[in-house]
């Protein structure tokens, strides 16, 4: 077993103008106060970082961590979330998320798509500069318009768009790869990769790539109804970043899963502060922990009620609380007998 790496904080749902939360220093030295060890950095935003400088200079990663240090933080994980979403899109949502680009860039999705793809392989080499294990992204999606089969999906739609997928990832993962860097895909509504059965179709066409891992957010599996514990079962081997975020699914007579296209505060399903929700946390870290996670237990923050500032405060000693120190030694020890094969071997009475 493991014990988890944590408190740690992504900081995008906070980085804004005003201080404390314009700099990635007066960020560090913010988190560091609420209790946080770590921080996840999101690599679009350059009020706190230049991906293309820490892919290109080991020293800006040395002055970045050094920065983190003096108030006692470090980087658990790069995010290229933005970009990663889009590596594919369906023409459908090429206006709504244009602005994940530069400006040069919207309107051309051809370009775009390059673009992204370099990104996420500057964020491989940026990742290994400063030492991290994993980094965190989206796939991006290019069958999800067809999710629900109405009208009938035409034979082939499904796997030609994973086809696709697989290709555009394939030599980006090799990148990562190269890096000594897993790639961890946070499986989210949106994404083609949504869900287990969406990332093993993936997963299969690359070829069972060993740097095609996942983020594991159960947040996401609330809302879609999917058991979470049984996912760790399942693909805990895969599993190198953890956002912990709490959410709650109450269905009404008016609206499921699907939530009637009504605003955050208004759907069945809502992402909630930690302990607010309903996810099983003690559940989670169990899991984890009896799996042997080395990662780092990473807030997300999203909550359409309580605020930023609150959900901050109330964070780290929440994941605190969870993480479990892995056990030494096993708590019958005290009953233990020296090993001796021959007396086995009478008790089983092979003798």
């Amino acid at each position: 077993m493991q014990t988890i790496n944590g408190p740690a904080i992504f900081l995008a749902q906070f980085v804004d103008d005003r201080a404390p939360f314009h700099t990635l220093d007066s960020m560090a030295d913010w988190a560091a106060k609420l209790g946080y060890k770590g921080v996840q950095i999101p690599t679009w935003d350059s009020r706190l970082f230049d991906l293309e400088r820490a892919a290109e200079s080991r020293a800006y990663c040395d002055d970045l961590k050094g920065t983190l240090d003096k108030h006692g933080v470090v980087p658990t994980e790069l995010s290229t979330h933005l970009q990663g979403q889009l590596v594919a899109v369906h023409p459908a949502y090429d206006l709504a998320f244009d602005g994940f680009a530069p400006p040069a860039l919207r309107r051309k999705p051809k370009s775009r798509q390059e673009w992204a793809a370099n990104q996420l392989k500057l964020a491989a080499t940026a990742s290994a500069n400063l030492g991290l294990k994993a980094h965190a992204t989206f796939s991006g999606a290019l069958a999800w318009p067809y999710l629900y089969p109405w009208p009938q999906r035409p034979l082939g739609l499904v796997e030609t768009a994973f086809d696709e997928l697989a290709k555009r990832w394939r030599p980006i993962l090799d990148a990562f790869d190269e890096a000594g860097v897993d790639l961890a895909y946070e499986i989210h509504p949106g994404e083609d990769l949504h869900d287990g059965a969406s990332f093993e179709m993936f997963l299969d066409r690359v070829g069972g790539h060993p740097r095609c891992n996942l983020l594991f957010d159960p947040s996401h599996f609330v809302l879609q109804q999917l058991d979470y514990l049984s996912y760790i079962d399942i693909y805990h081997s895969r599993i190198k970043a953890f956002h912990v975020k709490d959410a709650e699914f109450n269905p009404t007579g008016r609206q499921g899963v699907y939530g009637g296209f009504q605003s955050w505060i208004n759907r069945a399903g809502r992402f909630r502060s930690l302990g607010d929700g309903q996810v099983d946390f003690t559940g989670i870290f169990s899991k984890l922990a009896q799996y042997g996670y080395d990662g780092w237990a990473v807030l997300e923050w999203e909550c359409c009620i309580k605020s930023s500032d609150q959900g901050a405060a109330e964070g780290a000693p929440f994941i605190a609380r969870h993480i479990i120190r892995a056990a030494g030694r096993a708590f019958d020890d005290f009953a233990a007998s020296q090993a001796d094969d021959r007396a086995n071997r009478d008790m089983l009475g092979l003798d």
